[in-house]
């Protein structure tokens, strides 16, 4: 009796022995599993403590150009200039956090009067990020036909030739200095090399297909192989007629009219071309923009299309304007569409169910020639036209005794719009339209390396 016993305490130890194992392993998952949620609760609930209010976790759909100035601004008050934690980011976006590239990292001395930030002092903040990742592109459904389905058009050949030219080559350099030319080609490479970063984080899901809209807004040049991308108000009318002297059309720039610039039809458009020739020319010639400060340039359309007789843009734009946004408006006002004021202006503007739509003279630069598709060659400013236009022609190979214009044909006896101008105008509307009209133009002011106007700005 008792060995039956002893036997059956020892079949007893020998079935815990064999499922000792099996506990074991169990318990040890079981433990994992939980350290797992408890480390992501604990992750998810820091993320949550650390996004403003206003921000979902949840995906963000898209937005259009014109809803960015609508978006809730309350997070990025609460901290506007620091941002250490890009958890709440990261979860709304799968876009990463910027990062500039390692040459940028260098000192970089602006170009002076160019108003550009030292790219060494450029910070990013979680506003900056939220306003990059709702600037989609914008598609026209009147697009024409689709000119290529593969990345956008290489500038190697172009951009090669006009990297590799000797700057201590009198034949090339012409009357600029030496050091000057260096300067400006640094400048030139830093500015392209800035864009290729901007657009390679923030644009790299947009179509690479090119078509004819894209290209409406360029001119192009074929002896001197260049394309001009067209920024209305910020010099385009003197480098038109520089493109007409270098197409043989006339003699010299001073000679030719403003009429005959805008509405002679001298000028070929690129996206007059067939798609082969669309194609070649984006390969092989030199891709130009001239840009200028965004709000400076916005005072400058308003000053001329709205301060001075205009009858084409009093009927077309100030008459609904006026009807829409003044308050008891005369009868004259409403017939004619003179005396848009400059709040009317910005309410239009900032307006996403404007009376009428946009127009190319305060349409975004970036919107205009699409840097991220089609890889310029030269990115100018017109803060230091002369010296960067006289640069440029010299480097294409232009005459020697050819250099871009320096008037103003219209209006000539009205001051030209600086800075100080701009501040003045914008002192008429209020803080919250003035941080509007700034985030309408954010990705200008990203894009081309300006820095803020206004200190209030976030």
């Amino acid at each position: 009796m008792l060995w039956m016993e002893w036997r059956m305490v020892a079949d007893s130890l020998r079935g815990r022995r064999r499922m000792l194992p099996c506990s074991f392993w169990f318990l040890l998952l079981f433990a994992a599993g939980g350290l797992v949620l408890f480390i992501h609760l604990q992750d998810l609930s820091e993320m949550v403590q650390q996004q403003g209010p206003g921000v979902k976790l949840g995906g963000t759909p898209r937005q259009s150009r014109e809803t960015l100035c609508t978006q809730d601004r309350e997070g990025a008050r609460s901290d506007p200039y620091q941002d250490k934690h890009l958890a709440a980011d990261i979860l709304s976006s799968p876009i990463p956090p910027m990062q500039f590239p390692d040459f940028e990292m260098r000192r970089h001395t602006a170009t002076p009067g160019s108003r550009e930030q030292d790219i060494g002092s450029l910070r990013v903040t979680k506003r900056h990020r939220k306003l990059l990742k709702t600037s989609p592109v914008i598609h026209h459904s009147n697009n024409g036909s689709s000119l290529s389905s593969s990345s956008s058009p290489s500038s190697s050949s172009s951009s090669s030739s006009l990297s590799s030219s000797s700057v201590s080559s009198s034949s090339h350099s012409g009357s600029l200095p030496v050091e000057s030319w260096k300067r400006l080609s640094h400048i030139l490479e830093v500015r392209r090399r800035l864009m290729k970063e901007m657009c390679a984080k923030y644009k790299s899901s947009i179509s690479r297909t090119i078509t004819r809209h894209h290209v409406a807004h360029i001119y192009v040049e074929d002896n001197y192989k260049l394309l001009y991308c067209e920024v209305p108000k910020a010099g385009c009318s003197n480098w038109k007629r520089t493109l007409m002297v270098l197409a043989g059309q006339a003699s010299n720039a001073q000679s030719i009219n403003h009429d005959a610039v805008h509405y002679g039809n001298h000028l070929k458009k690129l996206d007059s071309f067939n798609r082969q020739d669309i194609m070649h020319r984006l390969e092989t010639y030199t891709k130009v923009v001239f840009v200028r400060e965004p709000l400076e340039r916005l005072v400058s359309a308003y000053r001329d299309k709205f301060e001075n007789p205009n009858n084409y843009y009093h009927s077309l734009f100030g008459k609904p304007i006026i009807s829409k946004y003044r308050v008891n408006a005369s009868m004259a006002a409403l017939s004619t569409g003179n005396g848009v004021t400059f709040q009317e202006f910005v309410q239009y503007l900032l307006d996403v169910h404007r009376p009428v739509g946009m127009d190319i003279h305060w349409e975004p630069a970036n919107q205009l020639c699409n840097p991220c598709l089609l890889d310029y060659d030269f990115i100018g400013k017109f803060e230091n036209m002369e010296e960067e236009s006289n640069f440029l022609l010299r480097r294409t190979g232009a005459p020697r005794n050819l250099t871009l214009p320096n008037f103003k044909d219209r209006n000539p006896s009205a001051e030209r719009t600086s800075m100080q101008i701009t501040q003045k105008y914008f002192a008429q509307v209020s803080t919250w339209e003035r941080q509007r009209i700034y985030d309408f133009y954010y990705m200008d002011y990203l894009m081309f390396n300006y820095s803020k106007p206004f200190k209030d700005l976030y």
